[in-house]
């Protein structure tokens, strides 16, 4: 396993930066609507991003944490045909190019009602967090466009996405790695039963349509706002999930509080203990990329890079405790230009 991020370069001085910090493997989306790439859209974005010596692990499909009105693809969750038909058949043509390009894994959401979050908090040294306290919510807000969704409505329209998806990623091998329901929520929230918002939930998520190729964007810090007592429970959740080989990607961030309650942190001050739970991935075989992909908010010229850059030397350092052979860049730059050539003996 391996540092990684999903942030969206700003410039590419986030790519020189990633690469002068060791962080040489990422999430990272071409231009424009997804729906609208191209195999040349990815192949070119792929041998950028290579070019600064950082591998492509990843990309997102247009299946994301917004709310439908604002995604990519919101028939898919709204159980709408024809339309989801179409959306799903560009994303089938997505995850073949990604195939092609030698693109190995894609991330998504089968969200409805995007990421709920009460207002923020101060965190440490004045820091501004994104918090989740229940009793601050408005309990009885409406639903979205997509309506009153019972449980098996939306098991249904999850079983029909993967019915249709899963034997696609099979053929190209790509991984699909889907991100739980961002937090837990009482049943019936804004018209809906957050099916991927339990343990339970995305246990079964991941047996139906069973395959090497269909498992999870595991987001520790989504898991442990499942749970009463995260510090005791999130390293048998991880066991369950890693001994299946069913993590493909891990959000590794930290909450301090439990179900229903709780602020996310940095990663050293959370209810989990990091230098602890990384050895339960390494003991499962977890193999691809841990990344942070929500900071708190700081102070400084460049808040999001510098809260980041902590989170990438944290992690860095927890895997070089436990032994895990450092990753090295993909290609070297040359001096001056952006022609590359492959690193030798690795």
């Amino acid at each position: 396993m391996y540092v990684g991020t999903q942030v969206a370069a700003r410039n590419d001085a986030d790519f020189e930066q990633w690469a002068q910090l060791g962080v040489v493997n990422i999430c990272s989306d071409p231009p424009g609507n997804p729906h609208d790439w191209t195999v040349e859209d990815l192949r070119r974005h792929k041998e950028k991003v290579n070019s600064y010596g950082i591998e492509l692990d990843m990309v997102q499909i247009p299946l994301s944490s917004t709310v439908l009105n604002n995604s990519q693809s919101p028939h898919v969750m709204q159980g709408i045909s024809p339309e989801r038909d179409r959306e799903i058949e560009s994303i089938q043509n997505i995850i073949r190019m990604c195939g092609e390009v030698g693109i190995p894994a894609v991330k998504y959401n089968m969200n409805i009602i995007g990421i709920p979050r009460s207002e923020r908090e101060e965190g440490r040294g004045g820091s501004s967090n994104s918090t989740f306290r229940w009793a601050k919510m408005d309990q009885d807000a409406p639903p979205t466009i997509a309506g009153e969704v019972s449980v098996d409505e939306f098991w249904e329209r999850i079983d029909y996405f993967l019915e249709r998806v899963v034997p696609v990623a099979e053929e190209a091998k790509v991984r699909l790695a889907c991100h739980p329901h961002d937090p837990y929520t009482p049943d019936g929230y804004m018209g809906v039963t957050r099916v991927l918002g339990t343990v339970e939930g995305m246990k079964k998520f991941v047996m139906m349509h069973e395959s090497d190729y269909h498992g999870l964007n595991f987001c520790q810090g989504t898991v442990t706002e499942m749970l009463d007592d995260p510090g005791a429970e999130i390293a048998d959740v991880i066991r369950w999930f890693g001994s299946r080989n069913k993590i493909f990607n891990v959000h590794f961030r930290n909450i301090r509080g439990h179900k229903l309650d709780f602020m996310e942190t940095f990663p050293d001050e959370g209810s989990i203990d990091f230098s602890e739970i990384i050895k339960v991935y390494q003991e499962v075989g977890y193999k691809y990329m841990m990344m942070p992909d929500h900071v708190p908010w700081i102070s400084g010229d460049d808040p999001q890079g510098t809260a980041f850059a902590y989170c990438y030397g944290y992690i860095t350092a927890l895997l070089q405790g436990i032994g895990e052979p450092r990753k090295q860049p993909y290609v070297i730059k040359e001096p001056g230009t952006h022609k590359t050539s492959p690193i030798q003996g690795r």
